[in-house]
């Protein structure tokens, strides 16, 4: 049978797998088990036992639970709360300045914590009720918390990265790196369109009353709200950037001042620590079933040449090499109206990531472009990670209708982001490339 058929009956075993609802961890392994039965034989089937066992005793990936244990005690420390009011003081009098300040909070909460969920549920629950009752356009309200959640998989430390890195055999201090600088510009961006499109129409985002504003001696005082966050964030990329310790050793560090930092706030009870440790699991497992499954299949894709000829058929096209990756981004667009973040990347890496290289590009500068292209997997219907976290939260004058509005200017802006990062690699690899 000619590669190009076993490379379209793989794809079709899998959607088909997908369609049936099936989770995308076992709809992965399933297939990995027809295709190895039918390409290999029964005996072929020990790549499960060695692959589960190279994936999850992994240094590397080690770095997940204890990020995302990391995330969970931040979560119940109280310090979205405070760092929220912190910014209320100082931003609420400006057009939007609400707005404003919920994606600064996010872009601090993701620096922080390494996932999407955490943020976006916070602002969630704290900043759009408060956002909604001073008049605030309401598509304009939870597209910002939505938005503003996703940068966490991009602003390092990012669990989407630490994938990445096991998958392409990249540094995973350069990854995170990489993303501090576009993690910026996507910060600002997203800031400065709320506080433009308030400025030209401030019934979007009025400011708070002047009663409710407070003096600069207050406002000075509300500033240690972020110097426990702004230090956790110091420490966990500091030890990384110096060389001081690994990603897995920094998050371990990460995990225990969020630890700390919980019991300070006086936040930790035994149900605070229950529900960290079993949110921790909950998710951790999640992931590394995921990432189990999808690597079987990449193993036995690999095996039967189809990643070779893909690869081999994309680069053999008459096109620019820049608009094979524009159409790449397209790809994992599409891909992520309807799978999990991590099984696009399961399934495009092992095929873009070796063409890439071809190409005499960087591993990293790509994964970065992946990695805000992913951003997006999170807003864009119908399977958007952060708008099912909002949907669950959302007061009944917020309809989902609204919720999918909300999103499309932060989804081109996006899309800017990526444009400006294909014309201008030096804003990822400068960092990086400065690590000792």
């Amino acid at each position: 049978m000619g590669i190009e058929l076993v490379t379209a009956i793989i794809f079709l075993v899998l959607i088909l797998i997908l369609m049936t609802g099936m989770p995308l961890a076992f709809a992965f392994g399933a297939s990995m088990v027809v295709l190895t039965f039918w390409q290999m034989g029964p005996n072929a089937l020990y790549l499960i036992v060695t692959t589960a066992y190279s994936d999850w005793s992994s240094y590397l990936l080690l770095a997940i639970p204890l990020f995302v244990l990391m995330a969970k005690f931040l979560q119940h420390s109280g310090l979205a709360e405070k760092m929220y009011s912190t910014m209320y003081k100082w931003m609420g009098g400006l057009p939007g300045g609400l707005a404003m300040g919920t994606i600064f909070v996010c872009a601090i909460f993701a620096a922080m914590s390494g996932v999407s969920g955490a943020a976006t549920v916070a602002m969630g629950l704290i900043a759009l009720p408060s956002m909604l009752k001073r008049g605030y356009d309401k598509k304009l309200a939870a597209g910002t918390i939505a938005a503003g959640g996703s940068l966490g998989i991009l602003i390092p430390p990012s669990i989407i990265m630490v994938v990445y890195a096991s998958l392409t055999n990249v540094s995973v201090g350069k990854m995170f790196m990489a993303g501090v600088v576009p993690g910026i510009i996507l910060t600002a961006i997203y800031m400065f369109q709320v506080g433009f499109l308030c400025w030209l129409k401030p019934s979007y985002g009025p400011p708070i009353p002047v009663e409710e504003r407070v003096s600069f001696k207050e406002k000075v005082a509300s500033l240690k709200g972020v110097v426990m966050p702004l230090g956790l964030i110091v420490v966990v990329l500091g030890v990384i950037y110096t060389g001081v310790c690994t990603p897995t050793e920094a998050a371990g560090i990460g995990a225990f001042v969020a630890f700390i930092i919980t019991i300070l706030h006086g936040k930790l009870t035994w149900k605070v620590f229950y529900n960290s440790l079993s949110e921790t699991l909950t998710l951790s497992v999640m992931i590394m079933w995921i990432v189990l499954g999808a690597k079987c299949f990449v193993h036995i894709y690999s095996a039967t040449g189809a990643s070779d000829f893909v690869g081999e058929f994309i680069g053999s096209l008459p096109l620019n090499k820049w608009f094979i990756v524009i159409i790449m981004q397209f790809i994992i667009l599409f891909l992520g109206m309807f799978i999990d973040p991590i099984g696009i990347m399961m399934i495009t890496v092992p095929v873009f990531v070796p063409l890439i290289e071809s190409f005499g590009m960087d591993a990293i500068w790509f994964g970065v472009l992946l990695t805000i292209n992913l951003e997006m997997a999170y807003i864009t219907p119908p399977f958007g990670l952060n708008l099912f976290y909002l949907k669950s939260i959302l007061p009944p004058e917020v309809t989902m209708q609204d919720l999918y509005r909300s999103i499309v200017p932060f989804v081109l802006r996006d899309m800017a982001a990526m444009a400006l990062i294909m014309i201008f690699p030096w804003l990822v690899m400068w960092l990086p490339n400065q690590m000792k």
